[in-house]
């Protein structure tokens, strides 16, 4: 980690807390300020560090980029946002896909990702779709291609025996599983739209910064 780079995620930390609090507490515009600075952050500090492979840093900017867009696109009002910030983040996980494959993973250690993720991922997204069709059958396609893509990046993640991406791959996607708990498989469930944004927002930070120092070691 640069000097520069230890600056930038202090004051993406920062940003971070903003954000968790102004979703605790219903502040609706400083979230919509705090979280995409956030993000922001992230590309920064991708940019500033001192990579161990700078080309699995490149694919990581790009998905922290598309990230961004997807932030944006989701916090928009109205649902004709969801599908393209959904689309949004399924390409930085393909972007991510990408940075873990040019990496120095090996096949098995692969393999063994899969089949952890498989374990966890499947029964989720089997839970997950069966309350899509239910609820909202048009997202069904698109939450299907997502859950395929965010598993596959998981599991590249998983294999990649990183300690920093194998958190931080985690935590998205249980930040993920999260979002469709609440607003698929228990969208009446007060406790769960009570504790559920906040849980949501710092898994995803927690998650996406784990993925970015990943980028100094290996």
């Amino acid at each position: 980690m640069t000097a520069t780079a230890w600056v930038l995620l202090g004051l993406t930390a920062v940003a971070a807390l903003v954000d968790w609090t102004a979703v605790g507490t219903g502040r609706v515009r400083l979230e919509y300020v705090a979280k995409p600075l956030t993000t922001a952050g992230l590309v920064a500090v991708a940019l500033t560090i001192d990579p161990a492979h700078p080309s699995v840093r490149t694919a990581f900017v790009v998905a922290l980029v598309l990230s961004l867009v997807g932030d944006v696109l989701l916090m928009l009002p109205g649902e004709r946002w969801f599908v393209p910030g959904l689309g949004a983040f399924l390409l930085a996980h393909v972007a991510y896909v990408v940075g873990f494959v040019i990496g120095p993973g090996t096949g098995a250690e692969l393999a063994v990702g899969a089949l952890v993720t498989l374990v966890v991922a499947i029964p989720l997204g089997v839970r997950l779709l069966r309350a899509v069709r239910r609820t909202s059958p048009a997202l069904a396609g698109p939450v299907a291609a997502y859950v395929t893509v965010i598993a596959v990046m998981v599991a590249c993640a998983t294999g990649w025996g990183n300690a920093f991406a194998v958190v931080g791959a985690w935590l998205f996607f249980a930040s993920d599983a999260l979002i469709g708990e609440t607003r698929f498989v228990r969208p009446d469930d007060r406790a769960a739209a009570r504790w559920g944004p906040l849980a949501v927002i710092v898994t995803y930070h927690l998650g996406q910064a784990g993925l970015v120092l990943s980028l100094v070691h290996r």
